[in-house]
């Protein structure tokens, strides 16, 4: 299941109007790392995955203070549009993304009406061809222009065990992605000792080479800069004895992974 986005109203020409709005974590004006060029970044809230290395623990609850319209935040990050030259905009992230995708529709629709490139960083964890998701996801690929997307674990009982779902709907949105072409960003997180396996690697290499659209491949090393927020949460860090690759394992995965070639 995912969950809706909040709405409100507001007269238009003496009309009551149904706005959909987002329920937002956090912003950040200067992403570079999060999609061509430099990116507004919207971090919404809710998630169901529960990765052990996650570092943004803090978004997993779908609750709210910070409600906000797609107007809104497009007149906010248009304050920075100088900045982002030719190739950025703006990128939302979270949390997982789709679980608002009446949110993201509206975002999306009027961010292209502006002229502004959009781009989705999203886990595909709530992916099905089931409806109303459906749908719904196919008029959000509308207006997206690409997405960041996860390959947490090529494997899918080592997936579960990493973040607690299964990856089969997940692997089902990138060949669904690649069938109509749309553009994405693979990241895979190195763990040592999870997914830093040569074997695994391997298996993520053939299966990106089944697909047809995909424009670059990271490799992100595991870092633990995020156990603070779990310790602020009350959640016990199931990797806190866990040390990040060697510089060695980095470049063999980036060798395997044909990273950027």
């Amino acid at each position: 299941m995912y969950s809706q986005s909040g709405s409100a109203t507001r007269l238009m020409n003496g009309k009551r109007e149904r706005l959909t709005e987002g329920r937002i974590h956090s912003i950040e004006t200067f992403g570079s790392v999060d999609g061509p060029g430099v990116r507004f970044i919207i971090f919404l809230k809710g998630c169901n995955l529960r990765c052990k290395y996650c570092h943004n623990a803090d978004t997993w609850n779908p609750e709210s203070k910070d409600i906000r319209t797609p107007s809104a935040l497009l007149d906010q990050a248009e304050r920075y549009r100088s900045y982002w030259g030719e190739e950025g905009g703006i990128t939302v992230s979270g949390g997982e993304p789709l679980l608002q995708l009446p949110f993201l529709i509206e975002l999306f629709k009027e961010a292209k009406e502006r002229g502004i490139d959009t781009c989705i960083d999203t886990a595909a964890e709530p992916f099905t061809f089931e409806e109303p998701f459906f749908s719904q996801f196919e008029t959000l690929m509308k207006y997206t222009d690409r997405l960041l997307v996860d390959i947490k674990h090529i494997d899918e009982n080592e997936h579960i065990k990493l973040t607690g779902k299964t990856n089969k709907n997940i692997l089902e949105c990138f060949r669904y992605l690649s069938d109509i072409g749309k553009p994405i960003w693979i990241r895979h997180v190195l763990v040592p000792g999870i997914t830093d396996n040569d074997e695994y690697l391997k298996k993520t290499r053939e299966f990106i080479d089944t697909l047809s659209n995909v424009e670059r491949v990271d490799v992100l090393p595991y870092h633990s800069l995020g156990q603070f927020k779990w310790e602020e949460l009350g959640i016990e860090y199931g990797l806190k004895d866990v040390e990040a690759p060697s510089p060695d394992r980095i470049e063999n995965a980036k060798k395997i992974l044909q990273v950027n070639p």
